[in-house]
């Protein structure tokens, strides 16, 4: 996992106005805590981070006021939910060989049996537990020939090494069912021959 360098200002200014302002001049407002230290209030550029925060889990190595460098990863990212654009971001601080858990995304390969069998994403994301430097960007599932019925538990998820799961190894992440279209569809015209006798 690569790291970003971002440049950071802490801010002394807050509250509704000062974050427009910050916004208006193509920053983002955001916290760094964690570590029982005091939560530093910065200002992000708002191009970088929204480029940064593309990758899952991104770590992102600070340079605040051209002084202290510090590593963090994301924890809560708050957009616009019309235009998208960043409006505040919460990063946790972390320590090199230090273990945070986070959220991968689970992405499925493979073909599933014939007969038009549908994939249920259950969890879209696994909880893990990883060193925060390596942190994988996202976990790959074979469901190749599932049929109907079948399930990938947690515990079926190939993990790199030091990654170790952070829910139940019995949690079902994605699972195969059986399409009901065809049946829905002969049932309802079988209800409207019925009608039309009637």
């Amino acid at each position: 996992m690569s790291e970003v360098k971002i440049a950071a200002e802490t801010r002394t200014e807050f509250g509704k106005g000062a974050a427009r302002r910050i916004r208006r001049d193509s920053k983002v407002p955001g916290v760094l805590y964690g570590h029982g230290s005091d939560p530093l209030h910065l200002t992000f550029p708002g191009h970088d981070l929204l480029l940064a925060l593309r990758t899952p889990n991104v770590l992102i190595a600070l340079d605040i006021d051209g002084k202290s460098n510090e590593l963090a990863i994301p924890k809560s990212v708050q957009r616009d939910p019309i235009k998208g654009f960043l409006e505040h971001v919460d990063l946790l601080l972390v320590k090199r060989g230090e273990k945070v858990t986070v959220e991968i995304p689970v992405h499925a390969e493979g073909e599933l049996a014939p007969g038009g069998n549908l994939l249920e994403h259950v969890l879209n994301a696994l909880p893990v537990e990883a060193e925060a430097t390596h942190i994988p960007e996202a976990l790959t599932v074979s469901i190749e020939g599932l049929e109907a019925g079948a399930s990938v538990l947690a515990k079926d998820v190939a993990l790199p090494s030091g990654v170790t799961l952070a829910v139940d190894e019995d949690a079902v992440v994605l699972q195969v069912l059986a399409a009901q279209a065809e049946e829905a569809a002969e049932g309802e015209a079988e209800g409207e021959e019925a009608a039309a006798e009637a």
